[in-house]
């Protein structure tokens, strides 16, 4: 077995507790452990990209049990593309955290950071669906403790909604895998898969029913409607860097819907048939809607964001309900994209609120260092909307070609290029408030003598600037290098829909025959 597989897992789990009990006293040695340990992550991700980019179907036997009866642990293309993608963006949001001193205002962030990467990696990797639901609980904790990063009655607030929904989602997901494994008696995503196979559709009532209820747990993850409420106040009232790293949160979900609800409950398979892109669809077309509406709507930089991530799940979302090899391709391609896009917003707009100090959508006397902030901005509005010359343009491009049935084409295609349009009208809007009319207001007089002298604002340091700029870079190399990155994903989308390939690696080789 490659046990590097685990490693994504286990070197988080062993850090955070270590950071938490050993290195709370000390910030410079838990900021070295923490970044040292991003690193490691990063290079060992690369690792298994590289491993999986032979179209092999690697498992890891934990206690060296077979499947199904013990834990596995899933390599392919998708979660090794998954691994890689969080480990960079959790990379560039520690980097900014701890230039900015993020991490410094409260207890416990590098822990509870490490601890959220775990459950992140966890999740990609798995490959029973009980465990998915273990690393969502993991995640959870560790995302609430992230939001509330700070304090603050209104983060208060938002972190007692988003753990109320999401506690609500958990109870959903028990529920559901109690049904599903009395009808199917695994939980296994190979071994599912196989067996539903041999259920007739007259006694599928019960799975059905269990896979519509993952399915509305996976879309409260991934902030589809009807379930997307809690998403804006969430994203909005968190931290800016725990935004940032919240961009892959949603991501969970959508990787949930294509991994399950491909392989096991797949449109082809008799027991549920189309039942998830019939409900997923319409949801989605919903959700574009309500993003770009609320991005319009904003009054606030940070929710404005918050709702274009929203819409961008809507968009992400469209192409993953065709099911399809083609459209999938085009949803991991913009998959990758909105995941930085959304991360890149959150840190400018950090940068720029710490010295502006109020997120309302009005003019105000321009902040130091106005013209690198609002060009930072506008790049990353621009690949949030869908505009070239980024990947935004292209990956809603390779989802509109995707997307060619003449039941779906309307819907999404009115969608997504109406919904990209209100963006850009919102992005302008907010962008024309916060830096070209600031402009035309003067600066605050200095104060007399007995008020005393005006505090300078400090101006950000390039190791501040700097994960921004990657972000960016990342959405430029996506554009650049379109054409290998799409070739990659191809593959991908194929490995996912290859069920005999996956199931074959799982289960058709025990792990008592593992090197």
């Amino acid at each position: 077995m490659n046990h590097w597989i685990i490693a994504p897992v286990i070197l988080p789990a062993l850090l955070a507790p270590l950071i938490a009990f050993v290195m709370r006293h000390d910030l410079t040695l838990a900021r070295t452990t923490s970044l040292a340990g991003a690193v490691a992550i990063v290079a060992i991700a690369v690792g298994l990209t590289v491993a999986s980019a032979s179209g092999e179907t690697q498992v890891y036997y934990l206690g060296n049990w077979p499947a199904p009866f013990g834990i596995v642990l899933v390599l392919d293309r998708l979660s090794a593309l998954m691994v890689l993608l969080t480990s960079v963006l959790a990379l560039i949001v520690l980097v900014h955290a701890v230039a900015t001193g993020w991490d410094a205002r409260g207890r416990h962030f590098h822990a509870l950071f490490q601890f959220q990467i775990m459950g992140i990696c966890g999740a990609f990797l798995t490959g029973d669906i009980f465990n998915l639901f273990v690393f969502f609980e993991v995640l959870l904790i560790a995302s609430y403790g992230l939001m509330i990063h700070g304090g603050g009655r209104e983060r208060m607030q938002a972190g007692v909604q988003y753990i109320v929904m999401n506690l609500a989602g958990s109870t959903l997901f028990l529920f559901a895998l109690g049904v599903l494994y009395a009808s199917t008696g695994t939980l296994n995503i190979a071994d599912l898969a196989l067996r539903l196979r041999e259920i007739p559709i007259e006694d599928a009532a019960l799975v059905r029913v269990a896979a519509m209820l993952l399915m509305i747990v996976f879309a409260l993850k991934a902030a589809l409607f009807p379930l997307q409420f809690w998403l804006p106040g969430t994203y909005a009232n968190a931290p800016a860097p725990v935004a940032a790293l919240f961009a892959i949160m949603t991501k969970v979900g959508a990787y949930a819907i294509i991994r399950v609800h491909t392989l096991a409950f797949g449109p082809d398979i008799e027991a549920t048939g189309p039942l998830a892109a019939t409900w997923l669809f319409p949801a989605a077309i919903v959700t574009i809607v309500i993003g770009a509406l609320g991005v319009l709507g904003a009054r606030g930089l940070l929710p404005l964001i918050a709702f274009s991530i929203l819409g961008s799940m809507g968009t992400l979302m469209v192409a993953v309900a065709s099911f399809t090899p083609e459209a999938t391709l085009a949803a991991l391609y913009y998959l990758v994209h909105s995941t930085f896009a959304g991360a890149a917003l959150f840190l400018v707009a950090d940068l720029l609120l710490s010295r502006r100090k109020d997120q309302t959508l009005i003019p105000l006397p321009p902040t130091v260092q106005n013209g690198l902030f609002a060009s930072l901005f506008f790049a990353a509005a621009i690949g949030m909307a869908g505009m070239p010359p980024l990947s935004g343009f292209l990956g809603k491009l390779l989802i509109l070609d995707a997307l060619r049935d003449p039941g779906q084409m309307p819907w999404a295609w009115g969608a997504v290029l109406a919904g990209s349009l209100v963006t850009i009208v919102g992005f302008a809007r907010a962008g024309s408030q916060l830096f070209w009319k600031s402009t035309s207001i003067p600066a605050p007089a200095p104060k007399g003598p007995d008020r005393g002298p005006v505090t300078p604002v400090r101006a950000a340091s390039a190791i501040e600037i700097a994960p921004t700029l990657t972000a960016l870079a990342v959405l430029a190399g996506l554009s650049v290098f379109a054409g290998p990155v799409s070739a990659y994903l191809a593959d991908a989308s194929e490995q996912i829909f290859d069920r005999d390939g996956y199931i074959g690696a799982v289960l058709g080789t025990g792990a008592e025959d593992q090197p």
